[in-house]
């Protein structure tokens, strides 16, 4: 009777312990990478950098287990990172952003911008407090960052075989390409907004699967401490399906999420304090929404100074883009000169354009003035909402009517 010997070193040589068809190293790159994806989003972003999120024990030590294999980042480092890009969003000081340093900078060197700002001890002193500090952390995930990834690499090597050298570096190069590539340079530079956030952030795709939900990057902008990214009724966030799942059994525990703006059926003759509150507290969605309602306004205007102008693209008459850029603007000091100077010019030659923008910049007030009591910020809405009636522009006394029904 032949001998058949218990292990093939051959067999083990090519194809490791776990030899598999060409779709099943796929499925295995697919998977483990979307682990990494959930930790990064569940873990390091909406629990760790925003408190958004209490995680159960177990579920936050198999994240932080997962993520020192997989990327070798250390919380504290992570959270402090995007903590401080929070606090200094599109300025200089701002550790990855693409309005600053230029998309490509950030979508091929994301990385090493990330690493860079680890190194800044001052970030980490000011940004990274209330991150993981015990025994493990200290000794083994922070001491030792980097052995993980060389820990995942003989992992996958005794699995898989040779191509197990091919699935690691999917997995290493997943996180510089979809966070630090994708989220933080295409997620500030181009898609679309539903909130008029004061920074450059959009919305890449509505369906946030791919990166577990952080595709949904102005939503997360406009409400930070939110659990959840989703915002509209079309809009998909995985990382938040699998945020309910834990809670559902009891590893997770949601402490915020996005307040919802309700709409009365009817408006009210007058604002009164509940409308205040939610005028305050849903003011990006005032201001996205205030430059949807005036958008034709604001083009039959445009058209109508470039007709009396003479010219297809007179130097005087703003772009329809740029004006709604310059309503969603918290204010005109953060626009290059040029383009204050053709707003100016723009709004002499028209008074209508002049009372949209003016009316945009007294929306501001009203959340502005944190000194004035509740009363006389009451006062402004409700004078602010008699000038619209007033106005003759119909689209912006529409708009009132829409603000008289926020409740």
């Amino acid at each position: 009777m032949p001998f058949d010997p218990p292990f093939d070193l051959l067999s083990f040589l090519a194809h490791g312990l776990l030899p598999l068809p060409w779709w099943g190293y796929v499925v295995v790159a697919l998977v483990m990478t979307h682990v990494t994806i959930a930790g990064v989003t569940i873990y390091l972003h909406r629990h760790s950098a925003h408190r958004a999120l209490d995680l159960a024990a177990p579920v936050s030590h198999f994240f932080r287990f997962w993520l020192w294999l997989t990327t070798g980042m250390v919380t504290k480092e992570w959270a402090a990172i995007h903590r401080k890009h929070h606090a200094k969003c599109e300025t200089d000081e701002d550790p990855h952003s693409p309005q600053t340093r230029g998309l490509g900078t950030v979508f091929w060197q994301g990385a090493e911008l990330y690493r860079a700002e680890a190194k800044n001890r001052e970030t980490l002193d000011k940004y990274g407090k209330g991150t993981p500090d015990d025994w493990i952390e200290r000794n083994l995930y922070t001491r030792y960052s980097w052995q993980g990834v060389g820990l995942m690499l003989a992992i996958d090597l005794v699995l898989f075989g040779p191509l197990g050298a091919t699935i690691w570096a999917v997995q290493m190069l997943w996180i510089p390409v979809n966070a630090a590539g994708i989220i933080n340079g295409i997620g500030h530079y181009w898609g679309y907004r539903n909130f008029a956030s004061a920074d450059a952030s959009t919305n890449i795709v509505p369906w946030g699967i791919l990166i577990g939900g952080e595709e949904l990057h102005n939503n997360h902008h406009a409400y930070g401490s939110s659990a959840k990214f989703s915002s509209r009724w079309f809009e998909f966030d995985l990382g938040w399906c699998y945020i309910r799942i834990l809670e559902t059994l009891r590893l997770a525990k949601v402490r915020k999420v996005a307040p919802t703006l309700h709409v009365a059926p009817t408006p009210k003759p007058t604002p009164d304090l509940a409308t205040l509150h939610a005028v305050i507290e849903h003011r990006y969605t005032v201001v996205a929404a205030y430059a949807r309602s005036l958008r034709e306004t604001c083009a039959a205007e445009i058209a109508a100074l470039r007709e009396r102008a003479g010219r297809s693209e007179p130097a005087d008459v703003p772009s329809l883009t740029r004006l709604k850029r310059w309503l969603s603007a918290e204010t005109t000091e953060v626009l290059p000169a040029g383009e204050r100077a053709t707003l100016a010019r723009a709004m002499e030659n028209s008074k209508a354009l002049q009372t949209i923008y003016a009316m945009r910049k007294d929306l501001d007030h009203i959340w502005e003035r944190s000194t004035e009591t509740r009363e006389q910020l009451l006062a402004r809405l409700q004078d602010w909402c008699r000038r619209a009636d007033a106005s003759g522009i119909a689209p912006l006394a529409q708009f009132s009517v829409q603000l008289r029904r926020y409740a």
